[in-house]
């Protein structure tokens, strides 16, 4: 399933969907050094973002966010790409200068479409991202 939407920040990534329905701080909810969400609140407490697709509402949060997104691109502990349903600027920010992929605004939302373990590949040059039924747990 091909689906287009808005393009935030440039880029192709291929991965494994890891999808959280509530809003998401670079600052506070992940471990930068792991990649791991350690946020109490959240509904992935213990799963690791980095080297996924991580699909969220949208952020919520400080402006050090930006800079925690890029510290985590140069771990090597930063999600492939991310998709919202709708990015505010700290995200945006974030994914631009870590060269992260990002959309949002979706044909159609990305929470009821994507689930954990699909395999997404995020082409945020032309504007879509596919779904892919297989899964890789």
């Amino acid at each position: 399933m091909r689906i287009k939407g808005r393009v935030i920040s440039k880029g192709v990534a291929e991965g494994v969907a890891i999808v959280s329905r509530k809003k998401f701080s670079f600052l506070g909810d992940v471990d930068v050094e792991t990649g791991i969400v350690i946020a109490e609140d959240s509904d992935i407490l213990g799963e690791s973002i980095a080297d996924k697709v991580f699909v969220f509402p949208t952020g919520r949060g400080s402006t050090v966010g930006t800079y925690v997104l890029l510290r985590m691109k140069k771990k090597g502990t930063a999600p492939k790409a991310i998709i919202n349903v709708e990015t505010e600027p700290i995200i945006a920010v974030g994914a631009i200068i870590a060269g992260i992929p990002l959309m949002d605004k979706l044909e159609v939302n990305p929470l009821e479409t994507i689930k954990s373990g699909d395999i997404v590949r995020v082409n945020a040059l032309e504007g879509w991202v596919e779904v892919h039924g297989d899964r890789k747990d």
